[in-house]
């Protein structure tokens, strides 16, 4: 029997590629776009994780959530680093969500409230994502834009607590393989997890209509 992990995995493969493979983010890592495009994702970013990680604390004592919540994988602080480098000391004043980055906050916000299990869909896509993929958009971006390597800019895809990624990775799929839920919770999790890619392509689309390649 496949394992809880695997499950996730392969029936989100389909909208993970999609997101993966978005315009936008084709054009960003391509560097055919500017620097400027590069700083409203990072801007819309700031609103997922602030909706995942402001709303953490009440999930800490719960079965389900609580074990996934680990303070190594916290990303606002090095969200806020690099937005105050790409906008300046003022990027709150000026800090607007897409339409479609609300909606997903708002998501993962009332998962956050109302369905543990949900919230873990969410934890998983973006985290494990951030860990994997997030790799090749640091990479690019330092090279596209002159970041330092690892520094402010591209902080958030800079995991210092993590010494062995490959091994917190397996660490995180033995929980999801062990979270307390019948089939049909592990079915309605399955299915909040390819909400959340969908949502995250959301975005992208809107950056890309926000960010269009000129002709």
């Amino acid at each position: 029997m496949e394992s809880f992990s695997t499950v996730i995995r392969t029936a989100s493969h389909e909208q993970h590629v999609e997101a993966e493979t978005s315009t936008f983010m084709s054009d960003l890592l391509g560097g055919r776009l500017g620097v400027a495009a590069f700083a409203r994702y990072t801007e819309q970013l700031w609103f997922v994780y602030e909706a995942l990680e402001s709303t953490a604390g009440r999930l800490a004592a719960d079965p389900v959530a609580g074990p996934f919540l680990r303070p190594e994988l916290l990303r606002l602080p090095a969200l806020e680093r690099d937005l105050a480098h790409l906008r300046g000391p003022g990027w709150r004043s000026t800090l607007s969500a897409l339409p479609a980055t609300r909606a997903y906050a708002d998501r993962v916000r009332e998962c956050a409230e109302d369905w543990p299990g949900g919230y873990v869909a969410h934890h998983y896509t973006r985290y494990l994502g951030d860990l994997s993929g997030g790799q090749v958009v640091r990479d690019r971006a330092e090279r596209t834009w002159g970041f330092a390597r690892k520094g402010d800019g591209v902080r958030f895809y800079v995991f210092e607590d993590i010494a062995n990624p490959a091994a917190f990775k397996r660490g995180y799929r033995e929980l999801l393989d062990a979270v307390e839920a019948d089939e049909l919770e592990r079915q309605r999790i399955v299915a909040e997890c390819r909400l959340a890619f969908e949502l995250n392509t959301g975005v992208f689309r809107a950056l890309g209509a926000e960010f269009p390649l000129s002709a």
